[in-house]
């Protein structure tokens, strides 16, 4: 007996790996149909004219040299976590805590400048601060990092549970610092003497900070695509098993990477407090520590493809700003233009690695 048994509408199979250009490529494509998505809501709801609202979001970015510059020490500051995540999503260690590692550096950094400003040179003040916060991040990730060792944690629970640890205690020391006593601030540490803060070079405030994001992603880079450091990890976030079989000393490949992930969260929370705020407050990561999970995934853990991801989020981030103060609209407003254009550029992620096959006309036959 024959019968007809039909196809599903619509199955799903895993596309062959397509070339860095074509997977731009799709990317362009998603974020231009969220574009033309988010021009029909905005005619619809606000009546106004989108590329007049497009115009807005590109001059909050790029509209003078100052904006130009805190565009780019806003990508400094999320590239450099983004990157100091990297290693260890390799390695496929989730490791959520950068936004706690990050805010202990704030705090080991601040503490230099608040007990030792008036009492060393500047420029070992600034060397001392930088270790302690490199330190300081350094140990807010090894600690996870021994106990997934050596007893196999969940990762995941640890870092975010670290978070709150390090934001509670910077509120701590924040009431102890306070300045005037009862405003429950620290305000501009050594805005008198300047003591701890970072120099300004080329007449620039933020040109230490591009410089110094730019050269850890490129050293990373490097670390990860060249080293037998990166090669190791890689190889642990593979297999386990296979790497213990082929003599990598697994414990010491998670520590080691840990502790460097840690580091550079502690210099980015340097870079906040001596080189761009000169304060210090438990909100000061400002949530970079997710956002670089975002940044770091969309670039497929890729240092240099990071400026890519990270340019875009700050950018949709400062233009949504300015939406607000051009038209005077709610500030959600602009969060939902950019949560559109984010969830498509998520989404051709899905089209980049599976591929939609649709039932044929004529049925299957049995």
């Amino acid at each position: 007996m024959n019968s007809k048994k039909k196809e599903p509408l619509i199955h799903i199979t895993k596309r062959k790996a397509l070339t860095w250009k074509q997977e731009w490529l799709v990317r362009l494509a998603g974020i231009l149909i969220a574009l033309i998505l988010c021009a029909v809501i905005t005619t619809f709801t606000t009546h106004l004219n989108p590329f007049g609202v497009y115009a807005a979001m590109f001059k909050g970015s790029f509209g003078s040299p100052r904006k130009i510059w805190v565009l780019g020490k806003e990508l400094a500051i999320l590239l450099m976590v983004s990157v100091a995540l990297a290693p260890a999503f390799r390695m496929k260690f989730w490791n959520l805590g950068a936004e706690g590692q990050v805010t202990v550096g704030t705090l080991a950094t601040a503490a230099c400048m608040i007990l030792l400003g008036d009492k060393i040179p500047n420029g070992v003040l600034i060397l001392i601060m930088l270790i302690a916060a490199i330190v300081a991040g350094a140990l807010w990730a090894f600690i996870p990092a021994l106990f997934k060792a050596k007893w196999n944690t969940n990762e995941t629970l640890f870092t975010l549970m670290m978070n709150y640890v390090a934001t509670q205690l910077t509120a701590y020391y924040i009431i102890k610092w306070e300045s005037p006593k009862g405003s429950g601030n620290v305000g501009i540490i050594n805005a008198h003497t300047e003591a701890g803060w970072l120099p300004t070079l080329a007449g620039q405030k933020y040109f230490l900070i591009t410089i110094v994001a730019a050269i850890v992603t490129v050293v990373m880079f490097i670390y990860l695509k060249y080293s037998k450091h990166g090669y190791e990890l890689t190889v642990v976030g593979e297999s386990q098993q296979t790497a213990r079989y082929v003599g990598i000393k697994v414990d010491r490949v998670i520590i080691r990477t840990l502790l460097l992930s840690g580091a550079i969260c502690g210099l980015t929370g340097w870079l906040l407090v001596a080189g761009s705020d000169h304060t210090i407050t438990t909100s000061l990561a400002g949530g970079r520590g997710f956002l670089g999970v975002m940044v770091a995934w969309l670039a497929h853990f890729n240092p240099i493809a990071m400026v890519l991801s990270g340019l875009l989020l700050v950018f949709m981030s400062r233009g949504a700003g300015e939406i607000s103060t051009t038209y005077g609209l709610n500030p959600s407003y602009g969060d939902i233009l950019t949560g559109i254009i984010l969830f498509f550029v998520i989404a051709s992620e899905f089209f980049i690695n599976y591929q939609l096959h649709f039932r044929s006309s004529k049925g299957k036959e049995e």
